[in-house]
């Protein structure tokens, strides 16, 4: 007894063959850009463009200076 079912609505392929049931999920996706290193490039020049890098570096100063006064 063979029955394939096919549920394109939520994206999963039912296959049932003797009792056995496989399910197969399917997974798509359509890259606009697939220059990934540039992406991670101008990421990083704006953050320190746009000066998030001062305000990381201030966090940690003052959180390890924070931790140092609290802690025994």
């Amino acid at each position: 007894m063979e029955i394939l079912h096919l549920h394109l609505i939520d994206g999963t392929i039912i296959f049932s063959y003797n009792n056995f049931i496989h399910e197969i999920t399917l997974l798509a996706q359509t890259i606009e850009d697939p220059d990934v290193l540039g992406q991670m490039e101008d990421a990083w020049y704006n953050f320190i463009d746009s000066g998030q890098v001062w305000a990381l570096l201030i966090g940690v100063f003052v959180g390890y200076s924070f931790k140092g006064l609290t802690s025994y």
